[in-house]
């Protein structure tokens, strides 16, 4: 499961790459640059015929209970954010794959994957990072949604590993969109839409 990735975290590097303009009801802000569960990351998606460049929360947040009693100002539960889409017949990403307007773009610079204790270097080197070499502004195959406790919300879907990721990662890998099949993802009928959902060239990546 990916749950960390690296962004741009200026917008104006997405506008002329992904031909978008800012979204004017752009709430948060990202500020860092990575996108963890729960915090701010980008978006491009369509609204009124035009691609806007939206700020959301990466995850589909459900509620779970608190293991212990809830303090003074806190809540009675906590939240799990579901970050990867894998399974496309879920209730919980089904009705947002069938709609596109509700499929999104989610640019990156890089992705990482935990890696296992064997391959670790030393004490900080916990992670396999992933590079698309082909695109300057490579992007996820994304669906988001408005959460009734956090608004616009986002995820990406995932899929089996190509041969470069698999032998890090066997369980999955985001799909990530080759540049000519961003558009069709975010306008085509759900039955042209759902063959991109597989593994990018291992060819055009690396990894370090």
């Amino acid at each position: 499961m990916c749950n960390l990735y690296n962004l741009k975290v200026d917008p104006r590097g997405y506008f002329d790459a992904l031909a978008t303009v800012d979204d004017a009801a752009n709430v948060l802000t990202v500020e860092k640059d990575y996108a963890a569960p729960g915090k701010p990351g980008y978006v491009v998606r369509y609204e009124d015929g035009q691609r806007v460049l939206s700020t959301m929360r990466w995850g589909f947040p459900t509620r779970k209970p608190r293991k212990r009693p809830a303090r003074e100002g806190e809540m009675p539960f906590l939240y799990d954010w579901w970050t990867n889409a894998r399974n496309m017949q879920s209730n919980m990403w089904k009705p947002w794959l069938l709609r596109a307007e509700h499929r999104c773009l989610v640019p990156f610079t890089r992705f990482s994957e935990p890696k296992a204790v064997a391959d670790r270097q030393g004490p900080g080197d916990t992670s396999w990072w992933f590079t698309v070499e082909d695109q300057p502004v490579p992007c996820f195959a994304g669906l988001w949604k408005v959460d009734a406790d956090h608004d616009r919300v986002y995820a990406f879907c995932t899929t089996e590993p190509n041969p470069l990721v698999a032998p890090k990662h066997p369980k999955a890998m985001p799909v990530i969109l080759l540049a000519e099949d961003q558009e069709r993802w975010l306008s085509a009928p759900v039955d042209e839409a759902l063959p991109l959902l597989s593994a990018y060239p291992s060819q055009l990546m690396s990894v370090a």
